[in-house]
């Protein structure tokens, strides 16, 4: 702190002017410091002086000159007068600055979190200590890598190490990464959005925003935001579901997909890479090597080959699985979960239905490949993956596919009138823009090559509502009819099948709600000792489900009230609100959603879980957001199997055990289903009439 200094009120005198006395009045630049002097007797001086710029200069005085000096003089070295508000300011911002010499965990007690061993081990132990990082974090769901990823990039904050970061999720999980960074570790990200693309200033949105979310798949495909990604540097990039970016060993050449090329970009502008997935392994050595490759492309250079090469990745992945996960007293993080099917057969009338709408599926979709087989990729694509959720929707319940048809009879009804105009039809395109734009980015051709990239896997990367809404306008709009004859054709059997969906649907004889009923009634894990019932969720793949579901479980418990929804057009406050009644309503009792309830929401406060429709589809995943560690009861999982009494026509897989495969040749078959469960997708294989229930215990599934 600088002594109390300012010119003196009295004349100055040439004794006045010792060396190191700062002199105004001898320089135009300003005061100037004394050097050196020399008295000529007593009324004269030689001064030796420098100025501001370091120039020394040399100059004779009188007394006569006296008058326009002025010499700055200090009372005391160290005064201690200054502002102590702003030396107490100052001197915090420098402790905080240093506090992590003092707390090597400081960001654990600067978050709302509270870690468990193997995520602490995972962030001081695994991660900090890299520099620069290059690390594949491979825990099992639940784990809570989410968390760890936010720990550490708080951590970086903190010490000063990182101004700019880039998280990379999927389209579903964009807005649960935004809002867990925020409310556990106070970390505002933006996402990137094509409204803040166009609004960019700079023309490159990466270079307003030093934290940022982006989609996976919204940068893979455009080659134009890839081109300004590359323009800008990043102190950390994190990339969740990375087993997405992968590539694959054709013959004696490496077939990289979009999404692996954009993980080989994101590895050159950043100095710190974490990769985070929960499927590291899809099976083949060679292609694991390849995925590696993104973190140290020189160390897993050329094609893996099976007793001669042997590598050790300890150095750049950790993998725990839940049975090693472990609480802060050496519990068991995860108690024992037990899953199983209940089989049932389907009525007369519903087997009828099911019949009847699979021979549709198996014409509509032949047809569709001779789209493709003609040229009309697109359109084939858009016919096979509006089909295909017909069928899963048939699989669903009465109430959905009723919905489905009465919707697609509808719309291909006003379409026939411009039809009846036209000579060909072309394939509809969406009413609405936003749609339009979204489904124009989703068919776009980009560099890169593979099947993982299909239609089907680009709608299923899209968030919860946008892809209900997709889905809805696909199945309403989408034809293989290229006359209007054959598009009449096909609205009368639409009539006809929707008719028999009809009289399933008012017969009220839904085998499927029958066993739900069943299951709620008799089971007695449904009920606590005092036979109040316990906390349910249950998940289904569709929005015309989950309204025939609400509908019917508010009438069977008698109570409105005990029952909450929560699908994609819910918003995140409603969301919140409604998660909070759930867990803290003793009155509420149900919890019914679609996938949405699995983006962003704990609901770690039931422990039962039916899944309305077959995991495997999406519904599986959803329950990773019911993994409770809060409790040491055993956890619930059931779904349901139909079990057709006809075996499945044409190449089309049965729809209750393929849940709406499609038909032989199209490009929706069961061997891409069978590789993404493979890739790591939740599935439990619903059990056929007979067959031993399958069962997992911490997650780990056995055959009992």
């Amino acid at each position: 702190m600088a002594g109390d200094s300012n010119p003196t009120a009295s004349a100055t005198t040439l004794e006045d002017l010792t060396v190191g006395a700062l002199v105004h009045g001898l320089s135009t630049s300003g005061p100037v410091t004394v050097v050196a002097t020399k008295w000529h007797g007593s009324v004269a001086l030689t001064l030796t002086c420098r100025d501001s710029a370091g120039a020394v200069s040399e100059r004779v005085l009188y007394r006569n000159d006296e008058a326009a000096l002025r010499v700055e003089v200090s009372t005391r070295g160290w005064s201690f007068t200054a502002d102590g508000d702003l030396f107490r300011l100052a001197a915090e911002a420098r402790r905080i600055q240093l506090a992590h010499l003092f707390d090597p965990m400081l960001a654990i007690s600067l978050s709302q979190v509270d870690p468990l061993p193997h995520q602490i081990q995972a962030v001081y132990g695994e991660l900090l200590p890299r520099q620069p990082l290059r690390f594949l974090l491979a825990d099992d769901p639940g784990a809570g890598k989410t968390i760890m990823a936010g720990l550490y990039a708080k951590e970086l904050i903190l010490r000063g190490d990182l101004a700019r970061c880039l998280i990379v999720a999927p389209g579903g999980l964009v807005g649960q990464w935004q809002e867990e960074l925020y409310d556990k570790f106070g970390l505002i990200f933006e996402i990137l959005t094509r409204d803040a693309i166009e609004a960019s200033l700079t023309a490159n949105p990466f270079e307003d925003k030093n934290l940022l979310i982006a989609r996976l798949d919204h940068l893979s495909r455009n080659d134009d935001l890839q081109a300004k990604l590359a323009e800008t540097d990043w102190d950390l990039i994190v990339v969740d579901e990375a087993h997405r970016m992968a590539a694959h060993w054709f013959g004696g050449e490496v077939k990289e997909t979009r999404r692996y090329q954009l993980g080989k970009l994101l590895g050159s502008i950043t100095r710190n890479l974490l990769l985070m997935t929960a499927t590291p392994h899809a099976g083949k050595e060679e292609d694991f090597q390849l995925f590696l490759a993104l973190l140290d492309s020189d160390r897993f250079e050329g094609r893996f080959r099976d007793g001669v090469h042997t590598v050790d990745v300890s150095d750049l992945m950790r993998r725990m699985i839940k049975e090693k996960l472990l609480r802060m007293d050496g519990r068991p993080l995860f108690p024992e979960r037990i899953a199983s099917t209940v089989p049932y057969e389907l009525s007369p009338l519903e087997q009828a239905l099911y019949d009847e709408v699979t021979t549709y599926v198996t014409e509509e979709m032949n047809r569709a490949d001779r789209l493709a087989a003609e040229g009309e990729g697109r359109r084939g694509n858009r016919v096979g993956f509006a089909l295909t959720v017909l069928q899963r929707r048939l699989a669903s319940s009465p109430e959905a596919i009723y919905q489905s048809l009465r919707r697609r009879r509808e719309r291909l009804e006003r379409d026939l009138i411009d039809a009846r105009q036209k000579a060909r039809l072309a394939a509809q395109e969406p009413s609405d823009r936003r749609l339009g734009r979204l489904l124009a980015d989703l068919e776009r051709p980009t560099r890169g090559t593979d099947e993982d990239d299909e239609f089907e896997d680009r709608v299923d990367d899209l968030a919860e509502d946008e892809r209900e809404e997709l889905e809805e306008e696909l199945v309403d709009t989408a034809s293989a009819a290229r006359t209007a004859q054959e598009l009449e054709f096909e609205i009368a059997t639409l009539k006809r099948l929707e008719d028999l969906a009809g009289r399933v649907r008012a017969a009220r004889t839904d085998r499927k709600w029958s066993e739900l009923v069943s299951i709620l009634d008799e089971q007695p894990e449904m009920r606590h000792a005092d036979g109040t019932r316990r906390k349910l969720i249950v998940f289904t793949e569709h929005r015309d489900t989950l309204n025939y579901l609400v509908e019917r479980l508010r009438d069977r418990l008698g109570r409105p009230d005990a029952v909450v929804l929560i699908h994609g057009g819910t918003s995140r406050e409603e969301r919140r609100g409604i998660q909070e009644r759930f867990m803290q309503d003793k009155d509420c009792t149900v919890l019914v959603a679609t996938d949405a309830a699995g983006e962003g929401l704990n609901l770690q406060r039931a422990h039962l879980l039916i899944n309305y429709d077959l995991p495997g589809i999406r519904t599986g995943s959803s329950s990773g957001s019911v993994v409770s560690t809060a409790s040491d009861r055993p956890r619930s999982v059931i779904c349901g199997t139909s079990s057709p009494r006809t075996p499945a026509r044409a190449g089309v897989p049965d729809a209750a055990h393929q849940a709406g495969g499609a038909a032989q040749g199209s490009v929706w078959t069961g061997v891409r289903r069978a590789r993404r469960c493979l890739q790591g997708r939740t599935v439990a294989r619903p059990a056929p009439p007979g067959d031993p229930v399958w069962r997992s215990a911490g997650g780990a599934q056995r055959h009992q």
